[in-house]
């Protein structure tokens, strides 16, 4: 191995350190921007320096692909709002799903012979790229409602899953075998394509944050299993990261919607439960003149988000009401459910954008135990994650789902348009309680309407 060899191989590893850090800051909101710099510190680096590789063939195109890269990023970091960064999350997670394909395609179709191994790691890397590619614009199509968000099945589904794995391991031998076959090269495209379709299209929009979790892990793996075709030892480390973090959050997700990873990783979402229950008793609206004379004789209030607050861009209002509730003395905190909204973190950064305090960000798991001691509840276009029924209703589709117990504090009040039911397509049981207020309409604007009640 020659010096300068030895020299871009050190530098991988500086630079696979700085993952391993920023990867660690990311765990805790308040150091996450923090860690968000030096991963993208150490992809800098780890970039200029295989710039220098001898091996480039083109640096003219490199910088075309950097300039428009950056473009696509400023544009889409300055224009993009918050409601529909779930779906940006999806369409980045299938970008990198596609360069994957595209390098694994690359490094099969090329002059250099490969072994038996990198033949293997590329089908593989070019099938995971596919996945990832085709599961990510189904995601981003639910979740922007270019089509519809339910669980999308038919009459043979599970059959034709199977009998597509099976056309997938057969091609994927054939290509190993036959690398010089133009036909199973595009076999094996348009199949892998078909599985990420199969596979997100009976997956429901409540499901969403747990598909956004596992693309993301898919792609890490692709791009993992690309290094091993090109032989780059950060691209191993850096997808293996990728993927192992993906895995770990999905895992999460998984257990804060009651789910089975098990399934997840199968497509075990086929099976659509349905639920003909009925909840019976009398809603009692509230409106927000009456509730700020609650909230005025409040010495505690927990606020729970959901993706309502993200419809309306509640968040700035919400920061004003809990000063002002602060400067009369009471305490407020802010419950975050694993998978309030429609991506992991949701809700974290939109109330960071708001420049709420990460002190008062709360997991369902802290604040469950003293929510009884809370004297209002402000739920904020939430509905499953505050669902009683996954505690009392066996015959729920969410039973068992961990959910934050609103319904035990002494107050609560749910801000909502009207009682159209959550993504679980159920009636939330909450709504009915007798220590329960429906403040009806925008969110911002109620809240809004609290704000000017305290100032006056």
């Amino acid at each position: 191995m020659s010096d300068f060899s030895l020299l871009i191989n050190a530098t991988y590893v500086f630079c696979a350190l700085l993952f391993i850090m920023g990867l660690k800051l990311l765990s805790h909101p308040s150091t996450a921007r923090k860690g968000n710099i030096l991963s993208s510190l150490g992809m800098l680096i780890a970039i200029l320096v295989t710039l220098l590789d001898h091996n480039i063939i083109s640096y003219q195109l490199i910088l075309a692909g950097i300039v428009l890269g950056s473009a696509i990023g400023v544009f889409a970091a300055k224009k993009v709002e918050m409601t529909a960064m779930p779906e940006l999350v999806s369409l980045f997670n299938g970008v990198g799903g596609l360069a994957s394909l595209a390098v694994a395609y690359a490094a099969i179709v090329s002059d250099n012979p490969l072994t038996t191994f990198e033949l293997s790691v590329s089908v593989v890397a070019l099938l995971i790229g596919a996945v990832t590619f085709s599961g990510s614009v189904i995601a981003w199509a639910k979740l922007s409602e270019r089509m519809v968000g339910r669980p999308v099945v038919f009459k043979g589904q599970e059959v034709a899953n199977v009998a597509l794995v099976i056309a997938i391991l057969a091609i994927g031998v054939l290509l190993v075998r036959q690398p010089d076959v133009t036909m199973w090269h595009y076999a094996m495209i348009a199949l892998a394509l078909l599985m990420g379709v199969m596979l997100v299209l009976p997956i429901g929009g409540a499901d969403m944050p747990v598909v956004i979790s596992l693309l993301n892990s898919y792609s890490g793996l692709a791009a993992c299993a690309a290094g091993f075709a090109l032989e780059n030892n950060l691209l191993i480390v850096a997808g293996s990261l990728v993927g192992a973090s993906g895995i770990i959050l999905t895992n999460i997700m998984c257990k804060a919607m009651n789910r089975s990873l098990v399934n997840v990783l199968t497509s075990g979402f086929q099976a659509v439960v349905t639920s003909d229950m009925k909840i019976e008793g009398e809603i009692k609206a509230l409106s927000p003149d009456d509730a700020f004379y609650v909230l005025e004789a409040a010495q505690s209030v927990l606020v729970i988000p959901g993706y309502g607050m993200a419809v309306a861009q509640a968040q700035h209002a919400m920061k004003e009401l809990q000063e002002l509730i602060e400067s009369n003395g009471a305490e407020v905190a802010y419950a975050i459910h694993p998978v309030a909204g429609r991506m992991p973190g949701h809700m974290n950064v939109l109330l960071a954008e708001a420049d709420i305090s990460y002190d008062k960000l709360f997991e369902m798991d802290e604040i469950n135990p003293r929510i009884e001691n809370f004297d209002v509840a402000i739920v904020i276009g939430a509905n499953d994650v505050v669902n009683p029924a996954a505690r009392e209703m066996k015959g729920s589709p969410i039973y068992g789902m961990p959910v934050i117990n609103a319904d035990l504090a002494k107050n609560v009040f749910v801000l909502k348009r009207g009682m159209a039911t959550g993504f679980a397509g159920i009636d939330n049981p909450l709504f009915f309680k007798p220590n329960c207020r429906m403040i009806f309409g925008d969110a911002k604007e109620s809240l809004n309407n609290l704000v000017r009640q305290f100032a006056s």
